[in-house]
């Protein structure tokens, strides 16, 4: 039988649609538009996969971009229950803010781009807001692979570099002025380059090598 969930608390996944060309454009030039898609969809199956294990699905919603109505999400939607709601404009910051000002409490945000969340970490930083006013889970490259707090401010999400190597210290300078504890579980990396699909693809291998039955 299928795990129980490792907890029960708001998650928003941040998810564009599939669509060759408009999705990992960073790594068209070495996979293909065609290919780079597969990649994007794989990583978002990998992660709600995740998700479910760490918070029951009806917890769970996930943000859609590019189409919203895109046959991915559909099934998602309709195979694990989880919502979906349509990402607003505005840039990435906007977003997330949006995602958590949703929720009805603290909750966490993630994106569907780092193979190495698990979900015990998840519900590591779930628990780390009992104490800690924020919560996020830095990336390699700068950025950051996972947000939470206890409340929606807006002010944490303004003013940041999305995109760039600046943005957990930036984001560690909003949280300063706003006089805020953070909590940082762990620190992660994302797929965004060759050598990272290369990375992920050797963890498949790994993983295939010591699992037991899917659920």
């Amino acid at each position: 039988m299928c795990a129980e969930p490792e907890g029960d608390f708001p998650l928003a996944l941040l998810a564009k649609g599939p669509i060759p060309g408009q999705v990992k454009t960073r790594l068209i030039p070495a996979l293909g538009e065609s290919e780079a898609a597969v990649l994007h969809e794989s990583l978002l199956r990998h992660t709600l996969a995740l998700a479910i294990q760490a918070t029951a699905p009806h917890r769970i919603t996930l943000w859609t971009a590019l189409d919203h109505a895109h046959p991915l999400f559909l099934e998602l939607a309709s195979r694990h229950g989880i919502g979906l709601r349509a990402q607003p404009e505005g840039d990435l910051g906007e977003r997330m803010y949006c995602a958590l000002a949703a929720m009805d409490g603290p909750g966490l945000v993630i994106g569907s781009d780092c193979p190495v969340l698990t979900a015990p970490l998840l519900a590591r930083c779930w628990q780390a807001l009992t104490t800690a006013d924020a919560v996020c889970l830095p990336a390699e490259d700068g950025g950051y692979a996972l947000i939470g707090a206890r409340r929606a401010e807006p002010r944490l999400f303004t003013g940041i570099d999305w995109g760039t190597k600046r943005v957990m210290a930036q984001t560690r300078e909003r949280l300063h002025e706003l006089g805020w504890q953070l909590a940082c579980p762990a620190t992660v990396w994302d797929v965004d380059r060759p050598k990272d699909v290369a990375r992920w693809r050797d963890l498949e291998r790994l993983a295939a090598g010591r699992s037991g039955p899917a659920c």
